[in-house]
């Protein structure tokens, strides 16, 4: 059977509100997070990420009362990312109503982190974040940067996404820093860099911007699950238009 391709909008929170910066920074209002995820849903979204994108930097955990409210409006699956280091700590975010956990930084200071999590809570609920940024002295050319993309840790990305495969991870959502919150397309080589060196499905994720680059996300990047932010959060595209425009391209959406 042809492989469903989804799409996910993902609401990055700041003080109890979505916000969408570019490169990581430079951070606007998106609005709230309750009416963003009702009407994503509302128009077809497949799951849905949050990520409390100060959580690491600021050195806290995820807030609960945040995913308890999101995940008390959607009926999709929700993915929950920022600050998540312990077992604990997926057990908390789950609890509050998560289906998946996202993890970055944590998981590369301790894999072992990885194995224990895949195998209390099942491989298909635990999702390794990567956030990599163009380094020519990696094999790959790509290289591990964590705590919310401000610390470059000498890591190639790509062998990286295969050791996280091999402890257990589901899933892989990989972010281009060069491109996140460009709107100039997702950054096709390190994802397709990634999509062929792991068999786990492949989150494309930084930098859509126009109905093209969805399609590219999956036919040149490898993509199973297509993550925007700005496009939707601005009303630039809607995520119905993105499915109607992947289905006539021949690829497999559910539409509703």
């Amino acid at each position: 059977m042809e492989t469903i391709i989804k799409i996910m909008p993902c609401l990055d929170m700041k003080e109890g509100r979505v916000v969408k910066g570019i490169h990581f920074v430079d951070l606007k209002d998106a609005g709230d997070p309750v009416e963003n995820a009702s009407l994503y849903e509302r128009e077809g979204a497949d799951e849905l990420a949050m990520l409390d994108i100060a959580a690491t930097v600021e050195n806290r955990k995820t807030r609960l009362e945040w995913v308890r409210t999101v995940s008390s409006v959607i009926d999709i699956p929700l993915t929950v990312g920022g600050g998540i280091s312990t077992l604990r700590d997926i057990e908390l975010v789950m609890g509050a109503g998560a289906d998946k956990t996202s993890m970055n930084s944590a998981a590369v200071r301790d894999p072992s982190l990885v194995r224990d999590a895949a195998k209390g809570f099942g491989s298909d609920r635990i999702i390794i974040a990567i956030d990599a940024r163009s380094n020519k002295e990696m094999p790959s050319g790509f290289e591990l940067v964590v705590s919310g993309g401000t610390r470059p840790v000498g890591k190639d990305a790509i062998e990286w996404a295969k050791r996280c495969e091999e402890l257990g991870a589901g899933s892989i959502l990989p972010t281009s820093m060069d491109g996140d919150g460009t709107m100039a397309g997702y950054h096709l080589k390190f994802t397709k860099a990634i999509s062929d060196a792991v068999d786990v499905p492949v989150v494309a994720s930084g930098g859509a911007g126009k109905l093209e680059h969805f399609y590219d996300g999956v036919v040149l990047g490898g993509a199973l699950i297509l993550l925007a932010a700005s496009v939707f959060h601005y009303q630039i595209l809607s995520i119905r238009q993105v499915k109607e425009y992947l289905r006539d391209r021949g690829l497999n959406v559910r539409l509703q």
